[in-house]
């Protein structure tokens, strides 16, 4: 079953009683986490993207919604969750959110600068922590590379005073990758987020493995291709060789792809639905597919 029909079987069955048989995957066994090079701090392997998302204002009934989002998210495990100013009000949402479920400090919050300009970026930082509600940001990055030169003075100094816990850059297409390796060949940067999956594998030619090279951490953003992957796969069953490294969904193996390279650090999907983050947690657990596997899943998908 892919996701589409998932979708239309969840409109019939309460939530519940549809994802509580997967449960099991949860109670054996424990996230798989990775390490943060240079640091003593592990992280689940996949988490929260907040874009398009999170962006629901005040609306209580879609804040509902996002609230249990962010509840099964800490309940099975998991705890990164990544927003930015450029969300809308996203990083509002998570920050009253997590603070209703007093969740704040289970979580490994990471945000972005997104705006020009030294005082205009500090100004934004403050915000966006007052707005998430942690004193410390885990996480705090260049959006998009913007004013960088800027900012990464400012974001060194921050990490030394303990502002925040890591620095890093980020992107979404392949064009700004040689920008990027020469920021991480030049300025100690913590964490690199980046667009990556099964069909845009241009980050394993170079960039992917100067991260792991250099020592810094990798988000993936856009692991779904926005949602394109699921539309490549409409009404085909997994193949049952999937099963052999705990493949439950279409999704599971997309992000297992993802993980299955061990320069990421941590893959982070976005969405508001909870049955889809239960079967996004659900990629942490088990085995990662071998390198012949990997060639499989690549010759499927083309």
């Amino acid at each position: 079953m892919n996701r589409r029909k998932s979708l239309k079987l969840l409109s019939t069955i309460p939530l519940v009683s549809l994802i509580r048989p997967d449960y099991s995957i949860f109670e054996e066994a424990k996230i798989l986490k990775r390490l943060i090079p240079g640091s003593n701090v592990s992280i689940p392997v996949v988490g929260l993207g907040t874009w398009q998302t999170f962006d629901v204002g005040n609306n209580q009934k879609e804040r509902t919604v996002r609230r249990q989002v962010l509840s099964k998210l800490v309940e099975l495990g998991g705890s990164v969750v990544d927003s930015s100013p450029m969300y809308g009000s996203s990083e509002q949402v998570v920050g009253d959110l997590a603070t209703s479920l007093k969740i704040n400090e289970k979580l490994f919050m990471a945000t972005k600068v997104w705006v020009s300009g030294r005082d205009a970026g500090i100004r934004q930082m403050k915000s966006s922590i007052k707005k998430m509600q942690k004193p410390v940001i885990d996480l705090m990055q260049i959006h998009n590379l913007v004013d960088w030169k800027t900012h990464i003075k400012t974001l060194q100094q921050w990490k030394e005073e303990g502002k925040v816990r890591f620095i890093g850059i980020t992107h979404y297409v392949e064009s700004a990758y040689d920008r990027m390796e020469q920021i991480m060949k030049n300025y100690p940067v913590d964490f690199i987020q980046l667009n990556y999956s099964i069909l845009s594998r241009t980050a394993e030619r170079s960039i992917l493995p100067l991260a792991k090279e250099k020592g810094i951490a990798v988000l993936i953003n856009q692991p779904y291709e926005s949602g394109s992957l699921f539309r490549k796969v409409r009404d085909q069953e997994l193949p049952e060789w999937t099963k052999e490294f705990g493949c439950k969904s279409w999704g599971q193996f997309f992000l297992k792809y993802i993980l299955s390279n061990d320069a990421v650090t941590c893959v982070i999907p976005g969405t508001s639905k909870p049955h889809h983050l239960v079967d996004n947690l659900g990629a942490a657990f088990g085995r990662m597919p071998s390198e012949e596997e990997r060639r499989k899943m690549v010759q499927l998908l083309s």
